[in-house]
């Protein structure tokens, strides 16, 4: 592979690729040849950073179909490099950074890094890779130099390393098992509890017997817990709306009190309340925010399609809202400057799920934030209170709707979108029934005033791909048309820009 098809695989902080046949236009681009080199060169950055000749390297995998192949690809890697390999299974994201800080294990037994074989929440035939330090998951800038030694290595030691076998998600389970019970001063304060989890056939379905059964709690009624990388029942993403209306239809056919659902490597979560409401972006960082406040006022950090309604809520709860750029690492990053800056803030989270807190290494896990929910369910029902009760006073909007805008193929789509966006800002500026919001800190977010959509919109780049999104919140109904056409009335002059999607929110 040339460097060029290496760097094509980095995605933001991320290795993913094609690693499976099976979609048309799709070829392979990360095969287990290629995993091998890009593992290699990740020990060898590691060691470059640490200064240890010899590695212990953890790797462990979600459940598609595509992770065996791509493991031993990756068990190459470390061991014709010379240095040694934990193969932990089928694991969870967090799990494998959790492996590196686990105190309950000897310096020797603590693997020097780890890396986890997932490709998220995206289609079968995708897979890829996450690697951690000791101190958390590696920046975009590490992982364009890792593919870049990637294209240049020869792994071919005459030392070869060592390969351990032994899974950690029983110990890691173990330990969120303890969190809850220290917390609520019982050994299963779930008791009575009947508590539903749809892993959606990734990884996450130990959460039910390993962490839930524990506690007291009944899983009857949690669905699609085996793994199966092909997905059959439905996509394991909690901001995927077929998701979200099957495990809420699952609370209310089991009459459950709490419902559970993971992306598909457990770094996101969401919830759904006991009449089978979702708990779920706004929803979901109002809960968890309002439980931590209540515990010591600060900073809340979200991304930027966060409503007015929960920057108000935050308010109410004695926090501020610092509202930052779409991306998990570029939020949690922020929290993390904010606290080294002196600056008191618990948490990082996104509208996707992903919630990194500071007690737990600012590490994105859905399973960690799931068992915060839990604990406060428990406390909640001790005083005959519903968890919900956290979040009552939460306004919602009457309308939202996310618009995406795909550029012409072939053009030069950042190019050309940020010099639009400069244009919008300019045109927000000088809106007669519209000003920009104070902190735009990705594309123009802009309210509109009470005659001419009651609302805002946020009009961004994607991180990634050539995609204008849109995100239009209103607090009347018909307000996001009233919007979305002042955005049309601007955004026609722009021919690379497909408007059709614009032009059905406005009929």
């Amino acid at each position: 592979m040339t460097l060029q098809e290496y760097l094509n695989l980095r995605n933001g902080t991320d290795v993913r690729g094609v690693a499976v046949d099976g979609v048309a236009g799709e070829p392979i681009t990360l095969t287990p040849e290629a995993a091998q080199n890009i593992v290699a060169a990740f020990c060898r950055w590691l060691s470059n950073k640490t200064g240890k000749e010899k590695l212990l390297i953890a790797v462990g995998h979600d459940s598609r179909i595509s992770a065996s192949a791509l493991c031993e690809g990756a068990v190459k890697g470390i061991t014709l490099s010379g240095n040694d390999a934990l193969v932990t299974g089928l694991s969870t994201t967090p799990s494998m950074f959790m492996l590196l800080k686990d105190e309950r294990l000897t310096k020797e037994e603590r693997p020097d890094g780890s890396i986890m074989i997932t490709a998220s929440h995206l289609p079968f035939n995708r897979n890829g890779l996450k690697f951690f330090s000791p101190i958390g998951g590696l920046e975009g800038s590490d992982i364009k130099e890792i593919l870049t030694i990637a294209s240049e290595i020869t792994v071919d030691s005459k030392n070869v390393g060592k390969t351990f076998t032994c899974s950690y998600l029983n110990e890691y389970a173990q330990s969120l098992v303890e969190i809850v019970r220290k917390a609520c001063g019982e050994n299963e304060p779930l008791k009575g509890k009947r508590i539903i989890v749809d892993a959606g056939n990734g990884a996450g379905g130990f959460y039910a017997d390993k962490v839930l059964v524990p506690l007291g709690a009944d899983v009857t009624g949690s669905q699609f817990l085996n793994p199966d990388g092909t997905f059959p029942n439905h996509i394991p993403n909690p901001e995927n709306k077929e998701a979200m209306e099957s495990v809420c239809e699952a609370v209310k056919m089991a009459k459950a009190d709490f419902g559970i659902i993971f992306d598909t490597d457990v770094d996101r979560a969401g919830a759904v309340d006991k009449d089978g409401s979702e708990i779920n972006r706004n929803r979901l960082i109002a809960l968890i925010s309002a439980i931590l406040l209540q515990e010591k006022k600060g900073t809340i950090v979200t991304d930027s399609v966060t409503s007015d309604g929960l920057a108000k809520f935050i308010a109410q709860k004695g926090g501020k809202h610092r509202r930052f750029k779409r991306g998990y690492k570029n939020v949690i990053n922020e929290a993390i400057r904010l606290n080294n800056e002196g600056e008191y803030t618990p948490l990082a989270i996104e509208t996707s799920g992903h919630a990194a807190l500071k007690e737990n290494y600012f590490l994105d896990d859905g399973a960690y934030l799931i068992t915060r929910l839990l604990i406060a369910l428990a406390k909640a029902a001790k005083e005959n209170k519903d968890l919900s009760d956290l979040i009552a006073d939460l306004e919602m909007p009457k309308e939202a709707q996310e618009i995406r805008l795909r550029f012409q193929d072939g053009c030069d789509f950042k190019t050309l979108g940020f010099a639009m966006l400069d244009d919008f800002k300019a045109y927000a500026e000088n809106h007669a029934n519209a000003q920009p919001a104070p902190d735009n800190h990705e594309g123009c977010r802009v309210r509109y005033d009470s005659e001419h959509g009651n609302g805002w919109a946020l009009v961004r780049m994607s991180l990634h791909d050539p995609i204008l999104p849109i995100n239009v919140e209103s607090d009347e109904i018909g307000g996001c048309k009233k919007i979305a056409n002042d955005l049309y009335a601007f955004l026609k002059n722009y021919d690379f820009l497909d408007l059709s999607p614009l032009e059905k929110a406005i009929k």
